[in-house]
């Protein structure tokens, strides 16, 4: 039986990368046969450093949009990272086994720091925390978008150390890249990625005058809807193609290609994408008001799925204590 594990960083509202990058991702996945762990990690999260009432509020958002978005319970366990302990146990076994080298090279280190956060010892570290939330649930299947499977490979690696010297104790993960390469990187409102830390995300469950206020800011250029455009240079279309269907885009696309009369302005392409975006998270809009007026059912979710995966991590932790002769 296959074991799925994934998670997401509470660092502030899921944007659309975090939707089609990871959550829509977890979502299809729990619908295939095996085992399915999601985990919000809040340990993570305090590499950036927040104030604690925005990891607990952050903590919330993700878990009402995981279960807003379809997330089934009954065939996934949505947890807490903190809830299962026994991860930063497993974190640290395989710290003990891992080079500098290696975390030197993490390119989302390197890009952080690169954007101004400061550096920390638990900033750097990062890599080897997520092996251990990878490696501790005897992980089959990573699905993550591109620029995560690095971390992934890192976690492979890490495994290969501790059993290379202790024995076969970690299972070796692979990555699972979303369906299209459309979702595979998410463009933010400024062209660069889509990232909390660049301030340049769009709330999935935006809407109305904030939704449209958000999509005007959206990079474009002063050129006239008439004159020819290469379509792979025009940013909205990279945010149309997230929504709309393949034959839809290519006319749009097509349009903005030969340009003259018929060519859609700038002004055009974000109405359309304010009312794709409206129609596309509107059921699960509705599902989150309804999550966020009963927060008891939201406890209650969260706590089931800990104790399934700490069930699973304590058996993990324990094969890897005794074969580091701990036990």
């Amino acid at each position: 039986m296959t074991t799925f594990l994934s998670g997401i960083q509470p660092s502030g509202r899921p944007h659309l990368g975090n939707y089609f990058g990871a959550l829509r991702q977890h979502v299809a996945a729990a619908r295939e046969p095996g085992e399915h762990f999601y985990f919000i990690a809040d340990y993570h999260a305090l590499t950036t450093a927040p104030d604690a009432a925005s990891v607990r509020e952050s903590v919330r958002d993700i878990a009402v949009s995981y279960l807003a978005l379809g997330l089934d319970t009954t065939r996934a366990s949505l947890f807490r990272q903190s809830d299962v302990p026994e991860v930063t146990e497993i974190a640290w076994l395989l710290a003990c086994v891992t080079g500098m080298g290696l975390l030197e090279r993490a390119h989302s280190y390197k890009d952080k720091v690169a954007h101004g956060i400061k550096p920390s010892v638990g900033l750097f570290t990062y890599p080897i925390l997520m092996a251990a939330d990878i490696l501790a649930y005897d992980t089959d299947a990573v699905p993550v978008g591109r620029d995560q499977v690095q971390h992934v490979e890192m976690a492979q690696d890490m495994a290969g150390y501790f059993n290379g010297k202790f024995g076969e104790v970690f299972r070796r993960p692979e990555a699972r890249l979303p369906e299209s390469e459309r979702f595979q990187k998410v463009p933010g409102i400024d062209g660069q990625k889509m990232s909390k830390s660049y301030g340049n995300g769009v709330w999935i469950f935006e809407s109305g005058k904030a939704l449209a206020k958000v999509v005007a800011r959206i990079a474009t250029d002063s050129r006239a809807p008439e004159e020819p455009k290469d379509p792979d240079g025009v940013l909205l279309l990279d945010f149309l193609a997230l929504f709309l269907e393949p034959t839809e885009i290519e006319d749009w696309r097509a349009r903005v290609h030969v340009g003259g009369a018929g060519a859609p302005g700038y002004g055009h392409m974000k109405q359309r994408l304010v009312a794709a975006m409206e129609e596309h998270f509107a059921p699960a809009r509705a599902r989150r008001e309804a999550l966020l007026a009963n927060p008891a059912e939201v406890d209650r979710e969260l706590a089931a799925g800990a104790a399934r995966a700490r069930a699973r991590a304590a058996e993990v932790a324990e094969r890897a204590r005794r074969a580091a002769g701990l036990r």
